[in-house]
């Protein structure tokens, strides 16, 4: 079993920056991608970033390319999304995803980003 642990949402307003953290830990496993998703409020939950576990090639939403930059510590297994130039409709929460190189996947809780003024 993979555990997932989310950090570093919070609220911040229009342009500013946060830093999301996901920690995987658990039963010993290979990880094939890792990804963020975020869900905002009567909105489905939609792919965000996503990277591979060499640490690259990395995937954006159209709208957060740019803005947004997903990265690894291969060492740590720990996955985290910069965001800069945040915008009001960044706010949501957002999961973290794993993908095992032995199929399934794993979810962490979610942590909420709030942008607003």
């Amino acid at each position: 079993q993979v555990q997932l642990v989310e950090s570093g949402g919070g609220w911040v307003q229009p342009g500013g920056s946060l830093r999301l953290s996901c920690a995987a830990s658990g039963s010993p496993f290979s990880i094939y991608r890792m990804g963020w998703y975020r869900q905002a409020p009567g909105e489905e939950r939609e792919f965000a970033a996503t990277i591979s576990r060499t640490g690259g090639p990395t995937y954006y939403l159209d709208s957060v390319k740019g803005r947004f930059t997903i990265s690894r510590d291969k060492a740590e297994n720990v996955v985290y999304l910069q965001m800069n130039s945040l915008k009001p409709e960044d706010t949501a929460v957002y999961y973290c995803r794993l993908l095992p190189t032995g199929g399934g996947e794993y979810w962490g809780p979610g942590t909420q980003v709030t942008v607003s003024s």
